[in-house]
């Protein structure tokens, strides 16, 4: 069920009583104003909200061309990104490239054959690398790649 009215107040309660009352098992709310937001999340419910996403997008695109987001999960509070290994991490693991917690790796693709490797993985130049990422999690992968260019280069 989507509940898309243009008021987040009856959203919220329609889609509780939904979940709630009526047991509909999938329920999407439609969230405009970031200040209700609080009263889906005391619900525990699956909310789209354009204006979030939206800022959160402009930012990522804004802020660096070379890691593309290529899928949104939730409302934008995880993302998959892909990204070329520079020159620079050639002979690098995967392991040193991967922050704890906020990252986690999806797989690198190295002359169009995809792959899931190990942790001790050599990246090469040019390998495509997908992984999916916070916001903080691919800030410390963009400051790890920016750092080992200016170090080596």
């Amino acid at each position: 069920m989507a509940v898309v009215t243009n008021s987040d107040a009856l959203n919220a309660v329609v889609s509780h009583v939904a979940r709630e009352e009526y047991k509909v098992r999938t329920v999407v709310a439609r969230n405009y104003d970031p200040h209700f937001r609080p009263l889906f999340e005391e619900f525990n419910l699956q909310v789209v909200s354009s204006t979030s996403w939206g800022a959160q997008r402009i930012e990522e695109l804004l802020y660096d061309s070379e890691f593309h987001p290529v899928f949104s999960a939730g409302n934008g509070e995880v993302e998959i990104y892909e990204f070329s290994i520079p020159r620079e991490w050639q002979g690098k693991s995967i392991g040193e490239l991967l922050p704890g917690g906020d990252c986690a790796l999806i797989s690198v693709t190295r002359a169009g054959r995809a792959m899931l490797p190990a942790g001790d993985y050599k990246l090469q130049e040019r390998d495509v690398v997908h992984l999916s990422a916070t916001f903080e999690g691919i800030n410390e992968i963009r400051a790890r790649l920016s750092k080992s260019g200016k170090a080596e280069g």
